[in-house]
């Protein structure tokens, strides 16, 4: 792997004192209007003596905190390997790159998670003859085979 390449390392500039554009990346997403759509989507988690009912922001803000965690581990190990990265990247960078990547994960999925794009896929399939015609094949396939 080209690790510069794929963090794209010249793009990675320190803003003030404190901030990296990795930062600012995680930021944007924080105060983008598709990411706080994600309030209005629940997220259920079945539990034997009752139901844990939350939205997708309170979920993805969840993950996004062991995403961090996990991702400054990960660079400690990354770095240790590729000492160069070093030079450019610390393990803190890692940690906001993979909290980014948390955070974004359930944007732009349909409501009611997995079983929702199975809903989607048979509502396709069950209309074939009516809608298959109206797309390309490759879209086609996109919506019988829905992952959000």
């Amino acid at each position: 792997m080209n690790w510069p390449d794929l963090l794209n390392i010249s793009e990675n500039q320190t803003i003030g004192i404190t901030r990296t554009s990795f930062d600012r990346d995680f930021d944007r997403i924080i105060f983008s209007h598709p990411f706080r759509k994600l309030q209005d989507k629940t997220q259920v988690h079945p539990l034997p003596e009752h139901d844990f009912v939350h939205n997708r922001l309170t979920h993805s803000l969840e993950v996004s905190s062991v995403g961090r965690s996990l991702g400054r581990l990960v660079g400690e190990q990354v770095i240790s390997r590729y000492s160069k990265l070093g030079e450019h990247l610390n393990a803190h960078d890692f940690g906001v790159i993979v909290a980014s990547a948390s955070l974004a994960h359930d944007i732009g999925n349909p409501p009611f998670g997995h079983s929702g794009e199975e809903a989607i896929s048979e509502y396709f399939i069950t209309n074939s003859t009516l809608l298959e015609n109206l797309f390309t094949e490759q879209q086609w396939t996109d919506l019988i085979k829905f992952e959000g």
